[in-house]
C-alpha cells in the first residue's frame, strides 16, 4: 500500500460519533418509521428488505438529513418521515444495484439477490421506492416532492449512463464525474437540502446544503473508487477489486489508462472486457495505480470536493451540529488512510 493510503498524524481519526451523538433521539423517530413502513402483508417483503436494512450500514444519508434540521434549529418532527423516505430509496436502488452488478456481498453479508433470487430483489426495491414517495406525500410540500423525486430520476439515470460506459476504457474522466454526480452525489445532496425546506429558511440555505450534500457525495464516491483497489473485506464490506473484476471503469482506472505505456494500455483494455480478472491480475493493476499516481491524484480530486463541501457550510453560525457535519467531509476522505 502506498504511503499516501496511511495517515501520516498521530491525532485521532475523523469519526462519525458526533453526528451520531447529534441525532441519536431523531434517528430513533426515523428507525420507527422504516420498521413501521417496511411491513406487508407478503411476508418476503419484510423479511428481505429488513435482511439489507438491518445489515449494518451507517445511515449516513438520513443522517445528513437529521444532521443538517440541527444546524437549522428546527424543531418539528416532519423530517423523521423525510429521512427515512431518504433511506428508502437508497435501500432500492442498493437493491437494484446487487442485481445489475450480480453482486455477492454487501456490507460483509449475502446479497438479498444471492438469498432470494433477482426477481424478488427488483421487485421489493419497487416497494420500498413506493414507499418513500408515500412518506413524501404525506409530508404534503410540493417543494420537498419535487427535491427527492428528481433525485430519484438522476440517480436511475446515472446508473443507466454507468451500465453504459461499463468495459468502456475510454470513458472520460467529464463523464465519469457527471455519472457518480448523479449516482451518488444527487441523493446526498437532496437528503440535505430537504431540511431546509421543512424549517422554511431561504433559498440560499437550501443551496448552501445542497451543495454541502452534493460534494460530500462525490468525496465519499472517489474514495470508494480508490479503495476498492487498496483496501481490504472489512473496510469495503464488499469484495476487494469488485469494481475491477466487474469492468466498471472508475477514475483511477481513467487516469492510469491515459498515463499509461502502450502495454499498460492492452492490460488495461483486456482487464475492463473481462480477459484479465484473476487475483494476479489485481496485483498488477493496483501497482500500475500507484506507479501512475491514479490513486493518490483520485484521493487528491476526494479532499478537493470535500473541501468545497466544507466551505459550503461557511455562512452558517458554530455550533455542535456545523461541526459534526463537518467531521463527516473529514471522515468520508479519511477513510481511505
Amino acid at each position: 500500500m502506498s504511503a499516501t493510503l496511511h495517515r501520516l498524524d498521530a491525532g485521532p481519526a475523523p469519526s462519525l460519533d458526533p453526528m451520531l451523538r447529534l441525532v441519536a433521539h431523531d434517528m430513533n423517530a426515523v428507525n420507527s418509521v422504516i420498521l413501521g413502513r417496511m411491513q406487508s402483508d407478503v411476508p418476503l417483503i419484510p423479511e428481505l428488505a429488513g435482511h439489507l436494512i438491518a445489515g449494518g450500514g451507517k445511515r449516513m444519508r438520513p443522517m445528513l438529513t437529521l444532521a443538517c434540521a440541527k444546524l437549522l434549529d428546527y424543531p418539528g418532527t416532519r423530517h423523521h418521515k423525510l429521512a427515512a423516505a431518504v433511506e428508502f430509496i437508497h435501500t432500492a436502488t442498493l437493491l437494484h444495484d446487487d442485481v445489475v452488478d450480480g453482486s455477492d456481498l454487501r456490507r460483509g453479508r449475502r446479497t438479498a439477490n444471492i438469498i432470494w433470487g433477482n426477481p424478488a430483489s427488483v421487485l421489493v426495491g419497487d416497494f420500498l421506492f413506493s414507499r418513500s414517495f408515500e412518506l413524501m406525500v404525506e409530508d404534503g410540500s410540493l417543494r420537498v416532492l419535487r427535491i427527492l423525486s428528481n433525485a430519484s430520476a438522476v440517480i436511475a439515470e446515472g446508473e443507466v449512463n454507468q451500465l453504459t460506459a461499463q468495459r468502456q476504457v475510454e470513458t472520460s474522466e467529464e463523464r465519469y464525474l457527471s455519472i457518480i454526480h448523479a449516482k451518488t452525489a444527487a441523493l446526498f445532496a437532496a437528503a440535505c437540502r430537504i431540511a431546509a425546506v421543512v424549517a422554511e429558511r431561504p433559498e440560499a440555505e437550501e443551496l448552501a446544503l445542497d451543495a454541502y450534500g452534493r460534494n460530500l457525495g462525490i468525496a465519499f464516491q472517489l474514495v470508494d473508487d480508490a479503495i476498492d483497489y487498496s483496501s481490504d473485506e472489512a473496510t469495503m464490506g464488499k469484495g476487494v477489486g469488485d469494481d475491477f473484476r466487474d469492468g466498471k471503469v472508475t477514475l483511477p482506472v481513467i487516469l492510469a489508462y491515459a498515463r499509461g505505456s502502450t502495454a499498460d494500455r492492452a492490460f488495461w483494455r483486456d482487464a475492463m472486457m473481462g480477459h484479465k480478472s484473476s487475483d494476479a491480475d489485481l496485483v498488477h493493476a493496483t501497482q500500475l495505480l500507484r506507479t501512475t499516481g491514479a490513486l493518490d491524484d483520485t484521493l487528491a480530486q476526494a479532499r478537493h470536493y470535500g473541501q468545497r463541501a466544507t466551505d459550503a457550510l461557511g455562512g452558517f453560525p458554530a455550533s455542535a451540529a456545523k461541526s459534526a457535519l463537518t467531521e463527516a467531509v473529514a471522515f468520508a476522505v479519511a477513510r481511505a488512510y
